[in-house]
């Protein structure tokens, strides 16, 4: 295993086994200074000292990980003038810098977008601004294609 490289994944949280849940409550509660001590913290969570240990160092919200990277936005546009400049506007809004844009002829009323921006300079985490992109009228469906440095 000397040598191996890690591999990164997006998992949904609610495949995860309790611990790692846990886990990640503690990491949010320490974050936000809910609690001031890691003992105080897997008490209110029920988890033990040895089991965050255990995980601590390998879970993590995904929009950390998605920090000072490249990341690629799938996106489900409806056909309606200024959808797609809305979208650009809420990037720029929060200070994304988008690199490229790739958009498909409307089909059926829908149109396929791809995004790929910088996520270094953001005003505020990636799912914040994924969650605003969806607010925007015209949008049905944003995923996440990837991540890269």
């Amino acid at each position: 295993m000397m040598g191996q490289k890690s591999a990164f994944f997006l998992v949904r949280e609610e495949i995860l086994p309790e611990a790692i849940k846990k886990t990640i409550k503690v990491k949010e509660l320490l974050k936000r200074g809910e609690v001031r001590t890691i003992n105080e913290a897997v008490e209110k969570m029920g988890l033990s000292r040895s089991a965050y240990y255990k995980y601590k160092d390998y879970v993590f919200p995904f929009y950390e990980a998605s920090q000072e990277k490249i990341v690629t936005v799938s996106l489900l546009l409806e056909h309606k003038a200024g959808v797609l400049s809305r979208v650009l506007n809420t990037v720029a809004n929060e200070r994304g810098n988008i690199l490229t844009i790739n958009q498909g002829i409307p089909l059926q009323g829908i149109a396929n977008a791809a995004i790929s921006l910088e996520t270094a300079d953001l005003a505020l985490d990636l799912e914040a601004l994924l969650e605003k992109i969806r607010m925007v009228d015209g949008v049905k469906k944003i995923d996440v294609l990837g991540a890269t440095r």
